[in-house]
């Protein structure tokens, strides 16, 4: 989580992905001992030292300004998202002397409870910044995590936390007919977060924590993907009421949390069945949940949601 080694670890990703033919660059036939751009082409490409560029890659310096993270992320063709990472990781590296810290539990405000009351119709979940669940509604305790109990977010020491859920969960798992895509946007958008907030020691513990637990949460990470979750339809395979096809919609609020939604087309046959979820009640059928990981309780290394 050193905001250092992260800058010089995204920067080396990127290069490695970017081949010379992406930027018109002759080769001659020479052979190559490791994919992508060499430094020195890079550092050409975005008009630096070779030396330089080669001391900010491997955390010798961290003094790079605006102009050359801009520069930086033109030679390496990033978009506006992976932009404003670069920009994170930039600032994080430049004060990465002062260590984690352990800031305070995370609580959901009168206007998101107000929010989330409003939208009784529509299944939601309020989300921290290192995606512990806060706060549902009942249809998104039912659609999302009908086999936990539904008080859960309101026990701070053992909250759901939404990405350990998505990787060491097995019923949250089965849940969607494309986790890879699931699996893939949840780490994208912890990269994003990890940007913003490098020296949060709780979300460098729930890093450690999937890293080591999860063979698959460890791949993505180290593709060093980055997004922040906005939008995106998913589909569905719900023990109660079947297949259902949401589009999955957060909504930041002011106090830097998320509202995830989760809307269906109008006369769908989505729509009814969400209906019918609401009418049968919150809870799976009898013989249709696992339980998380087969066990009660904290299970799974899921209930940390205060690391």
């Amino acid at each position: 989580m050193d905001g250092q080694s992260q800058l010089g670890a995204f920067l080396q990703a990127r290069r490695s992905r970017l081949r010379p033919d992406d930027i018109g660059l002759r080769t001659y036939g020479d052979r190559r001992r490791v994919p992508g751009l060499r430094r020195e082409e890079l550092a050409l490409l975005a008009g630096v030292s070779t030396s330089y560029y080669t001391r900010l890659e491997q955390g010798q310096s961290h003094n790079a300004s605006p102009e050359i993270l801009d520069a930086l992320a033109r030679a390496l063709g990033l978009d506006e998202a992976e932009r404003r990472h670069l920009h994170d990781l930039g600032a994080g590296a430049a004060k990465r002397h002062k260590g984690l810290r352990r800031p305070p539990p995370e609580h959901v405000g009168d206007a998101t409870r107000d929010l989330l009351d409003a939208l009784a119709d529509v299944p939601a979940v309020v989300l921290g910044r290192r995606t512990d669940v806060l706060a549902w509604n009942t249809l998104g305790h039912a659609l999302f995590a009908g086999h936990l109990p539904a008080d859960r977010p309101e026990q701070v020491p053992t909250r759901p936390n939404m990405a350990a859920l998505v990787f060491l969960d097995p019923d949250v798992r089965a849940l969607y007919d494309d986790w890879e895509t699931k699996a893939r946007s949840v780490v994208a958008n912890l990269r994003e977060v990890v940007g913003r907030h490098p020296d949060d020691a709780r979300l460098a513990s729930l890093i450690g924590e999937l890293t080591m637990r999860s063979a698959e949460f460890g791949r993505l990470w180290a593709d060093h993907r980055v997004r922040a979750c906005d939008s995106a339809p998913y589909t569905l395979h719900h023990p109660l009421i079947g297949a259902v096809t949401v589009t999955q919609q957060a909504l930041r609020t002011a106090d830097d949390q998320t509202v995830v939604v989760a809307h269906t087309a109008p006369g769908s046959p989505s729509r009814a069945a969400l209906a019918l979820l609401a009418d049968r009640g919150t809870g799976p059928a009898p013989g249709q949940c696992r339980g998380v990981g087969g066990m009660h309780g904290r299970g799974a290394g899921l209930g940390k949601g205060e690391r």
